[in-house]
């Protein structure tokens, strides 16, 4: 069992790693939820739209942390042998690559928002509740695109924090920002202290202030304790980077990008897929993965953790304590991901009735929701391979375990099955997730393999 299970320190540092990142994501998830039944007693029509405009902005986030997720390999194993100025260039590099993917995202976004949410809205159901929706959906993207600057510079920050072992300042930004979040939200969606009822309006405009408010307590804090976070020291006179390191990171950015980008964009087309069936599905969907991303802190949390355990260990050219910390730390994130669908298998019949919507959504709500608890397990066995992975700098393997199962196996079941068969949601749903089963197979075998264990950096000033 020793292989399995490590000392009482090595699970205090273990936590105290990954419990700030649970704690920030928890109250993230959290105050998600209470948005979520805010927005949800508008109506049916509100809730999907809110939900489908998130659908579309989940691919934007998901490639700004994939930008951040390949610098930041090279970040942990800078910080691993205390090159300072290697975690400078990183932090620069990542400013400069947000700020690119950002106005893109704001202007295909702006060209084809419309488009893209109209592709949810073909599914059984009344004309007049998918016109309503298509109109809440564009609207509330409208504004959240205000507020994506400031995310993906606060994205750096926080990032460059973690990567570095500060984990309880972004943690205090982000309980900060949902704070402001939440109280924006309850004023603005149903108007109190004299403001106009502003329905999803509300809440995109209240996300945007929150953007703004993490961006400035994490700027501020960096600044303040430059003594300790020296990377921001002169980080920003100026934002040319040596052209070895730039284009190192750049080359194993760039796969994880892809991969980040294509698996959102696959689980954003398997919705899509499953909204063919029936309108009810979005909203459905948006229920479950409410209740999903709140007990899933867990596992997802302990998946950044073991990436930046792992990556201080590779870093510092221990790679025998590397592979026996991997085996550990999966132990762990599976436990983590047993007890936590467990609870969610428990509340899935209660869950959806927090709700104000119809019968037929609440019902197919709570199946979708046990579904996704019993998975949890699996999930989390397959997100901890996946960090372990990454943390060897290996992001061409990662592309293929991650985004190209999805797009070769998952996307086309769930195509063909929701456009040639007369399987219903929860079915289709039920099929198409049980893929993780042997992604997991996949992850384990590559890990045990060995080959993702390497130290891939040297000083910044020498080999880089």
């Amino acid at each position: 069992m020793g292989k399995y299970i490590g000392s009482k320190d090595f699970y205090k540092y273990t936590l105290h790693l990954a419990v700030p990142i649970m704690v920030q994501n928890a109250i993230s998830n959290f105050v998600g939820l209470l948005d979520n039944l805010m927005i949800g007693r508008l109506g049916t029509n509100a809730l999907s739209g809110v939900s489908i405009a998130n659908q579309l902005l989940f691919v934007y986030y998901l490639l700004i942390f994939g930008a951040i997720a390949g610098t930041g390999i090279f970040t942990a194993q800078y910080h691993g042998i205390k090159d300072v100025e290697g975690v400078r260039n990183t932090f620069r590099f990542k400013i400069v690559i947000n700020i690119l993917l950002t106005a893109g995202a704001v202007i295909l976004f702006l060209l084809f928002g419309k488009t893209f949410i109209g592709a949810f809205l073909h599914g059984e159901g009344l004309k007049a509740d998918a016109e309503e929706t298509l109109r809440i959906g564009i609207s509330y993207l409208k504004i959240m695109l205000i507020g994506i600057v400031p995310y993906s510079i606060a994205c750096c920050y926080g990032g460059t924090l973690r990567e570095t072992g500060e984990t309880r300042a972004p943690m205090r930004a982000s309980m900060a920002a949902v704070l402001v979040n939440l109280v924006g939200n309850f004023i603005l969606i149903y108007g109190y202290f004299g403001l106009p009822a502003l329905g999803a309006r509300g809440a995109a405009i209240a996300t945007v202030i929150s953007r703004f408010v993490e961006l400035v307590i994490l700027a501020s804090y960096t600044k303040r304790h430059s003594a300790t976070h020296a990377f921001i020291v002169g980080a920003f006179k100026t934002l040319r980077i040596p052209a070895h390191l730039a284009g190192k990171f750049f080359v194993k950015s760039l796969p994880l990008m892809l991969n980040e980008t294509l698996w959102a964009s696959g689980v954003t087309f398997m919705n899509q897929s499953y909204s063919l069936k029936s309108l009810n599905a979005v909203a459905a969907l948006n229920i479950e993965s409410t209740l999903f991303n709140l007990l899933g802190v867990a596992f997802l949390a302990m998946g950044e953790g073991v990436g930046i355990i792992i990556g201080h260990t590779l870093g510092s050219g221990d790679i025998k304590k590397a592979k026996e910390d991997s085996i550990r730390l999966i132990a762990f994130t599976v436990f983590c991901g047993v007890i936590f669908g467990a609870v969610q298998v428990v509340l899935g019949p209660l869950f959806p009735r927090l709700y104000n919507t119809s019968p037929e959504v609440k019902k197919m709500a709570a199946d979708l929701i046990m579904i996704y608890g019993c998975l949890m397990p699996v999930m989390a066995y397959a997100h901890a391979s996946y960090f372990i992975i990454r943390a060897g700098g290996r992001s061409g393997i990662t592309f293929l375990f991650d985004s190209c199962f999805v797009w070769v196996i998952s996307v086309p079941t769930a195509y063909y099955l929701s456009r040639y068969t007369s399987l219903n949601v929860i079915v289709l749903v039920a099929i198409v997730q049980s893929l993780e089963l042997p992604k997991a197979v996949i992850g384990g075998i590559m890990v045990h393999s060995g080959i993702w264990a390497r130290q891939i950096v040297g000083k910044s000033s020498g080999q880089g």
